[in-house]
């Protein structure tokens, strides 16, 4: 297992349940595989994707915690994934 795959799922912060993690819907589970695969694939630290989760919950405390997971692999992508939009 990758440094980066050891440091995600170790999170304390993710939901478990009896240690092991629980989502309550299919993506949720392939969210956080998206998240840990962009972070290994760009060769950064799991806080760098971190970082945007914190800023999705602190924007909505009340949202869903796995609806700010989305809004931070949204943010996150669009900041650290190059698009070249010419023609």
């Amino acid at each position: 297992m990758s440094d980066v795959r050891t440091v995600a799922l170790g999170d304390p912060d993710l939901p478990r349940s009896n240690g092991e993690l629980t989502f309550d819907e299919p993506w949720q589970g392939r969210a956080l595989a998206i998240a840990i695969a962009l972070v290994e694939r760009l060769d950064l630290q799991w806080d760098d994707f971190r970082h945007h989760l914190i800023v999705a919950i602190a924007a909505d405390p009340h949202r869903p915690y796995w609806d700010s997971w989305a809004v931070a692999l949204d943010a996150f992508a669009v900041e650290r994934i190059p698009i070249d939009l010419s023609p």
